[in-house]
């Protein structure tokens, strides 16, 4: 390939092969594929709202932007979209969509053209898992864009995540599972978290990301009718190609997506939910991320994620990306929560070495960890931090980041320096019921079973905070200040028991808990502003 003149490195957009993946030839030339590019706000970063700040503030005291407002001050510049159109003009591209508000611009053209447009060799590769197009090195654009393309994504389709949930062992190989016993339906996790009554989250709207299965509308009758709740409307966006596609297998995608909607539907029957289905790529899930945060139809006030990777198979401009668009989030009023990670300490990385999940470790996504948790009605009498590695049965995802800085917030929450000496943003931030021996009753293609994992704890919050909205009858938005301040953090069950193989829970924060599970009518008067004394103790059999 002839290098271009008059062009410089994409900063931060260095990807390295999948971990045994081998190259196998040349990807196709002729093959038409889509990628987004990422622009930069119009605005000056010193006319951007200081998150931090408003994030500190209680819900009645923040100013939100609308999504029409944020698009106009702060979306793409045109200038910048009108750059993009040259560049995709010169080499033989052509523009499939213009997205203002998300400052995103879609290219579609052969991967020959996509190759000299950003200098760049796209490649096929093979790995024990699959096959993928993929690309190594740093990629090129022109001077004259520098400052403009914060980031690219499409070149390179291998897959980015896993879902964190977790089916309870004696299930698992079951070609259909019997109805199982000793899972907690969903409303008596939130009896037992005391989350406040009389409300079922209406005029809200819960957005769930997922890339890969789907539900069925026969399940969720089923679910809700067992329950004897109303089923919640459930839409399915498309985003980059992906569909609501089940596959039949409860042991396989259906059973995060169909536990992602069960529970956050029977915490808040009543919010509309929406679930923006996209490809497993770090396109995908940008796209996916970015669409329902600027959806002007449903206008989601929560967005619920459940799916993650170690923060070491993702490139730097692709979690400069996810965080900046969470930034929007707050701007907007979005909470955004994210599993921490089944894996423990290590997140599953096969070196063994500690690392945290991402996105859970953005600092404007409030991580989910999980418990192990005992309780019967609205007494907990026991909860821990979820650890059962030694039965293959997963832990708490959690630790200290090796990208995030520590944010102000957390500096006086004593995190523990991160595996590269660094001060470094600490995961999870709260916590819920994950382990799969106390997990949640769903129903998943056609079956009854029982299903854990942080994946449930993200939904679990989204209902919550959609039934705090409702009441506020304003959105909480950006959570995390107010988690760690001294008048929000006693609503919280402070975990001390446990560890996830890495780090050990402890009175206040920890790498395995953050500041605890939910006492959601505490947390309820907390950000409405009213006092709530100390934190809930729990009695305990230990």
């Amino acid at each position: 390939m002839t290098p271009l003149r008059n062009r410089i490195s994409l900063p931060r957009s260095e990807r390295a092969p999948v971990a045994a993946a081998r190259r196998v030839g040349p990807a196709d030339p002729h093959q038409r594929i889509e990628v987004t590019i990422l622009l930069r706000r119009r605005s000056q970063p010193n006319d951007y709202p200081k998150i931090s700040q408003m994030g500190a503030r209680l819900p009645k005291d923040r100013l939100r932007l609308t999504r029409e407002q944020f698009a106009s001050t702060h979306g793409a510049d045109p200038d910048a979209i009108a750059n993009i159109r040259k560049f995709a003009s010169d080499f033989g591209l052509q523009v499939v969509s213009e997205h203002p508000g998300r400052r995103s611009v879609v290219l579609a053209g052969t991967v020959e053209a996509f190759s000299r447009a950003f200098e760049v060799e796209l490649t096929r590769y093979e790995y024990p898992q699959g096959s993928y197009r993929g690309r190594t090195g740093s990629l090129t654009i022109p001077v004259e864009l520098s400052g403009v393309i914060e980031g690219v994504f499409g070149l390179d389709d291998r897959p980015q995540v896993q879902p964190h949930f977790r089916i309870r062992k004696e299930l698992v190989g079951q070609a259909r599972p019997r109805v199982p016993q000793g899972g907690y339906d969903p409303p008596q996790v939130a009896q037992a978290y005391n989350f406040p009554t009389g409300l079922d989250g209406s005029g809200q709207s819960i957005a769930i990301l997922e890339l890969g299965g789907g539900y069925r509308s026969e399940d969720l009758n089923a679910f809700f009718g067992n329950l004897q709740l109303p089923t919640p409307k459930v839409t399915p966006i498309s985003v980059d190609g992906a569909a609501n596609s089940p596959t039949g297998d409860p042991f396989g995608p259906d059973g995060e997506v169909e536990l992602d909607i069960e529970v956050a539907g029977a915490i808040a029957p009543g919010a509309q939910i929406g679930v923006y289905f996209a490809p497993n790529t770090d396109r995908g899930f940008l796209d996916a991320l970015t669409t329902a945060i600027h959806d002007t139809n449903l206008k989601p006030s929560v967005i619920s994620i459940s799916w993650g990777a170690p923060e070491n198979t993702w490139t730097q401009q692709a979690m400069n990306a996810f965080d900046s668009a969470c930034q929007d989030a707050a701007t907007l009023g979005i909470t955004v929560f994210a599993a921490s990670g089944d894996n423990g300490a290590t997140d599953g990385d096969p070196s063994g070495d500690l690392t945290v999940d991402f996105p859970a470790s953005s600092p404007h996504i409030t991580g989910c960890g999980g418990t192990k948790l005992v309780a019967s009605g609205n007494t907990i009498t026991d909860e821990e931090a979820w650890n059962e590695l030694n039965q293959n049965q997963g832990a708490t995802g959690g630790g200290v980041s090796q990208f995030f800085p520590i944010p102000t917030w957390q500096q006086g929450a004593s995190v523990p320096t991160a595996p590269n000496g660094q001060a470094g943003r600490g995961v999870p931030d709260v916590a819920g019921d994950a382990d799969p021996t106390t997990g949640y009753n769903v129903f998943v293609d056609g079956s009854s079973t029982v299903i854990g994992g942080t994946s449930a704890v993200a939904p679990l919050w989204a209902g919550l905070i959609a039934l705090i909205n409702q009441s506020l009858q304003q959105p909480v938005g950006f959570l995390n200040p107010l988690l760690y301040s001294q008048n929000v953090e006693p609503a919280l069950n402070d975990i001390s028991q446990g560890d996830n193989g890495g780090y050990s829970a402890a009175t206040g924060w920890d790498p395995c808990t953050g500041l605890g599970s939910p006492d959601g009518t505490k947390l309820l008067a907390a950000l409405g502003g009213q006092p709530v004394g100390q934190r809930r103790r729990k009695a305990t059999t230990r």
